[in-house]
């Protein structure tokens, strides 16, 4: 008789790219982590028993950019339903809560949620609250103090500081650069990143920008098509976006409903300049088209011709490094939290649309067919259905 589990995966393909596994695997859970991996566990007991042959087992997606503060801000929504039940099991959500309001999105949200859900705290100490009024409509709401009060008290989820530095929804005439300043200095004081995202900011292109960022700091929105991007106007990589991210400046998708160009990011790709990390920036503005979710992000980029473990190494195990559970998360070695992602990799003709409203046809499309949270079955709002047997 064989060691015990509380749930096996049985029969499918393991991608792991932490591991450098792609391959038949077994994976069994107990206690929450991963317990066992072998090309077979048949005969181990098991209080569960999934039957994934012909599927893809991941470790749980990390998305690096959200928006998941339901009820407070206007761009919010419910993480459970529209990042776990889609085979994201861990979240960042990116600068939705600033100092008034991230005690609350901690209590009600954070603590609330299956998800496992991290943040960028806005600099704005409103937060994303206003669909009319812009968070930093004037420059008293980067209050740099306030700040970092609220990262002190909650270090334990806080990763960075985020700044939006888009003209007229964002910041009055005549600032500047001054939200980024402020948004340096406190993560300075912290010993934090910043998220900073750039386009039609009031400065002259993207270069004054990068000159503020540093090392492990996160430039969101890396293929929107608007002013203050990584392409010249020649269409070539900025001499400056090259050397930021010599330097260690993370480079992220953000797709979101405004910030992803097929041109901008097929030109970038054949730079050679792919993003570091992928992710959403999903939000109540495009969980409904043109995102969806993480899995529809990653599938674009399949079609661009990304190889899918590369495609899910920036889903998984760098966005694991970026949030510093290197070991915990993004993998399922041994040891590692047992969150998993179970997918089809579907052929066909699927639709892929940019925000532009640029479609392109797909042949090939990650759907989520069962997660994996804390080593258990996650079963609850929209949460997938594997027609299995025990």
């Amino acid at each position: 008789m064989g060691a015990s589990y509380e749930l096996v995966l049985r029969g499918g393909t393991l991608l792991d790219p932490a591991q450098g596994l792609y391959a038949p695997r077994d994976v069994a859970f107990a206690n929450g982590r991963v317990a066992a991996l072998a090309e077979s566990l048949a005969g181990v007991q098991a209080a569960e028993t999934v039957d994934v042959a012909g599927l893809l087992v991941t470790p749980g997606l990390i998305d690096l950019h959200v928006h998941v503060f339901e009820g407070v801000s206007h761009y919010g929504i419910p993480p459970d339903p529209t990042c776990l039940a889609h085979g994201v099991t861990t979240a960042v959500d990116a600068g939705s809560a600033g100092a008034d309001t991230f005690g609350g999105f901690r209590k009600y949200v954070i603590e609330a949620s299956a998800t496992r859900l991290l943040a960028h705290l806005n600099i704005s100490s409103m937060g994303m609250l206003s669909a009319t009024i812009g968070e930093l409509d004037e420059l008293k709401w980067a209050d740099v103090g306030r700040a970092l009060q609220t990262v002190e008290r909650h270090r334990d989820v806080i990763l960075g500081i985020k700044v939006r530095l888009t003209r007229g929804q964002v910041v009055g005439e005549g600032v500047g650069l001054a939200p980024l300043y402020r948004a340096r200095e406190a993560a300075d004081a912290a010993g934090l990143p910043i998220m900073v995202h750039p386009q039609d900011a009031y400065c002259p292109s993207l270069d004054e920008i990068l000159a503020v960022m540093k090392a492990g700091d996160i430039l969101t929105h890396t293929f929107h098509g608007r002013q203050h991007g990584i392409l010249d106007e020649a269409g070539k990589v900025r001499p400056a976006v090259r050397e930021a991210r010599e330097r260690g400046v993370i480079f992220d998708v953000g797709h979101g409903a405004g910030s992803f160009s097929w041109r901008v990011c097929e030109a970038a790709l054949a730079q050679s300049f792919p993003p570091e990390t992928i992710s959403s920036d999903l939000h109540i503005y495009n969980v409904n088209g043109p995102v969806f979710d993480l899995a529809t992000t990653v599938s674009k980029f399949l079609h661009l011709g990304m190889e899918l473990d590369e495609a899910l190494r920036k889903v998984t195990a760098v966005p694991a490094q970026v949030i510093n559970m290197a070991d915990e998360v993004g993998t399922l070695k041994v040891g590692a939290c047992g969150d998993a992602a179970v997918f089809a990799l579907e052929e066909g003709a699927f639709p892929l649309t940019d925000c532009q409203g640029e479609t392109r046809i797909g042949h090939r499309r990650l759907v989520p067919r069962l997660v994996v949270r804390g080593g258990r079955i996650y079963r609850g709002p929209e949460a997938p259905v594997l027609h299995y047997h025990h």
